[in-house]
């Protein structure tokens, strides 16, 4: 029969719970199971923190309250990476997604017309109209330099 692991942890640890405690040293961050170590991470490492917090809620070894209170994290995200780890295991926390990125709506000949219409000096909104695209994709665009600046128009009443 298995024998309960005692809770006995070292000084300046914080307590998850009577079983799991967490104690940072040298940018590191370490988890203490009674006395000995079970995993570590660099501090900044955010995947490891969310892949193995969410391992140890669905492993049953800690709550999820127990991971809010004693890192300070919101409900919902716990939440939100328990379910990642539940639908892709670890490699869930280390994949990189694929998007799209807004480069590829401007290409070719509507990119051209967006140069033509912007420096006819229509605003980015009526442009965006035109071309069936959104207002934010002209804007990276201009931010990126693959589209110029529009051009302010001016009020032919007003006289400088």
């Amino acid at each position: 029969m298995p024998q309960r692991q005692l809770p006995i942890f070292p000084a300046g640890v914080t307590e998850i719970n009577n079983s799991i405690a967490v104690q940072k040293e040298a940018g590191q961050v370490v988890y203490i199971y009674g006395h000995m170590p079970v995993f570590h991470h660099e501090e900044e490492d955010i995947g490891s923190f969310r892949m193995f917090t969410s391992q140890m809620i669905v492993n049953g070894t800690v709550k999820p309250k127990e991971i809010v209170k004693a890192f300070g994290v919101p409900i919902i995200t716990v939440k939100r990476y328990v379910k990642v780890f539940r639908d892709h295991g670890a490699k869930g926390f280390y994949e990189t997604k694929a998007r799209q990125s807004s480069a590829s709506v401007l290409k070719g000949e509507v990119l051209e017309r967006a140069r033509t219409l912007l420096d006819e000096r229509q605003s980015v909104p009526e442009v965006a109209r035109e071309l069936k695209v959104l207002a934010n994709t002209l804007h990276k665009a201009i931010r990126a330099g693959r589209l110029p600046a529009p051009q302010k128009k001016r009020n032919p009443s007003v006289r400088l």
